[in-house]
């Protein structure tokens, strides 16, 4: 199911409790009166990341339009960058995600969250169960893989020499070729044009570059905690689960045992893609959009 249908799209603020200013896109309005649906993005992405989606999502197949909002963190697409990058943390940005919420007057939605997002997902899953009616993760689970935090800590903060977009659509591709070997041309400029931002020539990364400070702590020797009782919480709810086939961050055993121990849980595989799936093609889009349509 692929909708092609021009939708409203704005850019709206939301203040955090120190002052910064959160940005988030919304696509439909407040009138629409299908159940809306929250996107949170990756630890260095943007709310660009879904803007493909949450077009086709927003633009409903039965003539009712559905509201879709997607999130930017602090320190990263139109939000404010935090001169102390310390607040760069889940608890603080779980309570900017509740900030923006209450701005934007949403009580219940359906939530979708890439790598960090569903790691919000699964926090918010068990602190504010009442705010979540279904969630999609993307590529993320309770068990986090050490090799691909290792690789994820090896390049965030780095922004190499740039001069074009063909540069930038070279470097990503060829940064990512190992995990990623199905992905069209269209695509990869899509995530090129999402990963860094260009004036007057000039490239630049669409996040702080004060992130990579939070990685400083990840060691081979230090993993993640794991998060099966905060994931066992969206047991009441209907969750999908997305892996990348060549996904290092989330192993083909842990998805497995997520779809044991979720009463509710669908899974999807993304072929050709890795950590985290792009959310660009058309299979995974329509995957997801029947996924939220059913459940909603």
């Amino acid at each position: 199911m692929m909708i092609q249908s021009e939708v409203n799209r704005i850019s709206r603020f939301a203040l955090s409790s120190n002052g910064l200013r959160l940005h988030y896109l919304e696509y439909g309005s407040r009138s629409d009166s299908q159940t809306s649906v929250i996107c949170l993005p990756g630890l260095t992405r943007s709310a660009e990341d879904f803007d493909r989606l949450a077009r086709v999502l927003a633009a409903a197949p039965n003539g009712r339009g559905r509201r879709v909002l997607a999130l930017d963190y602090r320190g990263r697409g139109g939000s404010d960058w935090d001169m102390d990058w310390t607040h760069y943390n889940v608890q603080v940005e779980l309570q900017d995600i509740l900030t923006t919420l209450v701005a934007a007057e949403v009580t219940n939605a359906i939530f979708v969250g890439t790598s960090r997002g569903g790691l919000h997902i699964m926090l918010l899953g068990a602190l504010q169960p009442s705010l979540m009616c279904a969630a999609v993760i993307n590529d993320i689970g309770p068990v986090v893989e050490m090799a691909g935090l290792m690789r994820i800590k090896s390049y965030v903060g780095k922004l190499p020499p740039l001069t074009s977009w063909k540069d930038a659509i070279d470097f990503i591709r060829q940064a990512a070729c190992a995990h990623f070997i199905d992905v069209s041309e269209d695509d990869w400029e899509t995530c090129a044009r999402q990963t860094f931002a260009e004036e007057n020539g000039k490239f630049q990364l669409r996040y702080d570059p004060a992130l990579m400070c939070t990685l400083e702590a990840i060691t081979p020797d230090a993993p993640m905690p794991q998060l099966w009782p905060q994931f066992e919480a969206l047991a009441g709810i209907p969750l999908m689960g997305i892996r990348g086939e060549n996904s290092d961050i989330l192993s083909a055993d842990t998805f497995a045992e997520m779809g044991q121990r979720h009463p509710h849980f669908e899974s999807f595989v993304v072929k050709g893609q890795g950590h985290a799936p792009l959310l660009l093609d058309a299979p995974t889009i329509s995957v997801i959009a029947e996924f939220i349509e059913r459940v909603a």
